[in-house]
């Protein structure tokens, strides 16, 4: 269970940052380098190459030295993985907890609410 928080964590991370959905959006079907990025992005390739050092590092990305340049493109079994684990995570239905503690406590504080509130009147 920890985990798989932890890894939710970490994928969530990479992709909080706008620029790097950006980059996911520009390398769906096909690869760019580093200056093809940055004129779609309109920053930096030093920027770029930083974001797609942490995507690579990730596993997100993959390069391929074609000449003298290095493309980036996706890797596709880590944005399937990736995929399953923001479903597992989203779906209310996965992973809910079986203990009723707390529901137990709540369902005891409104009683007794409930109970205050008619002692009240």
């Amino acid at each position: 269970m920890a985990d798989d928080i932890a890894k939710a964590a970490r994928i969530l991370k990479v992709l909080a940052v706008q620029t790097r959905v950006h980059i996911v959006r520009h390398l769906k079907g096909r690869a760019l380098c580093v200056n093809a990025l940055a004129a779609r992005l309109d920053v930096t390739q030093g920027a770029v190459s930083q974001h797609l050092r942490l995507m690579r590092e990730a596993g997100l990305v993959v390069a391929e030295k074609r000449g003298y340049y290095v493309h980036y493109r996706l890797n596709e079994k880590t944005l399937a993985a990736w995929r399953e684990e923001i479903d597992r995570l989203l779906d209310p239905a996965v992973g809910s907890r079986t203990d009723t503690k707390g529901a137990l406590r709540c369902a005891a504080a409104m009683t007794r609410s409930k109970t205050a509130r008619s002692r009240k009147t």
